[in-house]
């Protein structure tokens, strides 16, 4: 997280219309459907998406990056919890920093808590006008997470067939690690449409894997 870089992509996504000046990135959680299993079905159960599946915890950058990659964990985890857990915030509060010292922040859905270094949709109540535009500010520019998640599904289509993707017999959750790590190679290489629409060129390939 250095400091110059988190200030680029700040101004990267405030020029593309959104409300925050110092949001570098976009966090969410992601629910990958798998076979269901032989035991320990309750755990795996997404109840919202209604199917069996793992998640992981992903930070989208403008430049079109996945990064800090946590997961897998169990389909019925809650967002929340598994930002707790992943020690993502931890990190942020250590090392989310402009070079003039200002908090910068990620922007996550209204399942995450609202905090410094994690900022999120005005929800509850009746929204003001301002808060409405905030929310359509921050919704627009937050479809990158969408696009780079929709890139690793299309360029790896076996990690969508959840019929083969049988944990146990199986290393579900590092096809999914492998396949983002190759993604983000690919990005590198060839840039991709996050990057292009933020106007931000991701590292070298040396640079990413040194």
């Amino acid at each position: 997280m250095s400091p110059n870089l988190l200030q680029t992509y700040s101004e990267g996504i405030h020029d593309k219309g959104a409300a925050l000046e110092n949001c570098f990135g976009f966090v969410d959680g992601t629910v990958r459907p798998i076979s269901k299993p032989g035991v320990n079905q309750r755990a795996v159960y997404n109840g919202h998406k209604r199917f069996h599946a793992l998640k992981f915890q992903s930070l989208a950058l403008p430049n079109g990056l996945i990064d800090h990659l946590f997961g897998p964990v169990e389909g019925r985890m809650h967002d929340a919890r598994m930002l707790d857990t992943s020690g993502l915030y931890i990190d942020l509060a250590q090392f989310a920093f402009s070079p003039a010292g200002q908090e910068m922040c990620i922007y996550g859905d209204p399942a995450y808590p609202l905090r410094t270094h994690l900022q999120c949709p005005f929800r509850n109540g009746v929204l003001t006008r301002q808060m409405e535009e905030f929310n359509a500010s921050m919704s627009s520019v937050r479809t990158s997470v969408e696009w780079l998640f929709g890139d690793l599904i299309n360029y790896f289509k076996f990690l969508d067939y959840k019929k083969n993707l049988k944990i146990g017999l199986s290393h579900v959750g590092k096809m999914y690690i492998v396949c983002s790590l190759l993604r983000n190679t690919l990005t590198c290489l060839y840039r991709s449409t996050t990057a292009d629409y933020f106007g931000l060129d991701p590292p070298s390939l040396v640079d990413y894997f040194s």
